[in-house]
């Protein structure tokens, strides 16, 4: 899972940042309001739970928040303030926001309201099968089927048709896969996008898909049905 951590205390977000990447998060950090609110509104990047800060410079967090919820950006949102009286917790939950961590707090906590807000129903219903044309992808198994044939996916196939069976006939740029698939920070160039679309495609033809990837040049990809 992705997550997008706005903390403008240096070295409070390093130790998060550490702590979630040692349970398998991918994170992307932002340490002032104005830069944080460019991650927070570009779906792009696909996150799937946001880790905000109240008090953010220039812009702050709980602004963000709003704005998120009004572009229909409906991941779930955990603020982490030291502002702890009643009335900020209800303006913070009323504002957007999931669930209220009042600063100082322990890591422990912080990963278990995390673990909790990613196993909501919500979040639990992007892992059950997805289907387009004759395919049907269960992410989980990494099994990608038509009726009559089915084969296991690698770790990135896997994510990179998860991508196109949420999202069918849709075009990503060779940019936006990466960011979905490996991240801001990844150093992976965009011909290893190619490489993998070429892989997928052979998956497909070995599954006698009437589904394909199609290419449109300077533009990107999307997946769609064959027509006659």
């Amino acid at each position: 899972m992705k997550i997008l951590l706005l903390e403008d205390d240096l070295e409070l977000c390093k130790n998060i940042k550490i702590s979630l990447e040692k349970e398998n998060y991918m994170v992307d950090c932002c340490n002032d309001g104005e830069t944080a609110m460019l991650y927070a509104l570009n779906t792009d990047y696909a996150y799937d739970i946001a880790i905000v800060d109240r008090m953010l410079p220039i812009i702050d967090g709980l602004t963000i928040i709003k704005s998120m919820r009004r572009k229909g950006i409906s991941i779930p949102i955990l603020i982490i303030t030291a502002m702890s009286t009643l009335d900020n917790r209800v303006e913070g939950l009323d504002g957007g926001a999931d669930d209220y961590l009042v600063k100082p707090f322990h890591i422990k906590e912080l990963l278990a309201r995390v673990r909790a807000l990613t196993r909501r129903p919500a979040n639990i219903q992007l892992s059950s099968k997805l289907q387009y044309g004759d395919l049907t992808f269960d992410k989980d198994s990494r099994t990608l089927s038509t009726p009559n044939n089915s084969l296991l996916l690698t770790s990135k196939e896997t994510e990179l048709t998860f991508v196109f069976m949420q999202n069918p006939e849709t075009l990503f740029s060779r940019e936006q896969l990466i960011l979905k698939i490996w991240g801001s920070s990844s150093e992976v160039e965009t011909g290893n996008v190619d490489s993998y679309i070429s892989f997928l495609r052979k998956r497909l033809k070995e599954l006698k898909s009437s589904c394909k990837i199609t290419t449109v040049y300077g533009a990107g990809y999307k997946l769609e049905k064959e027509t006659c």
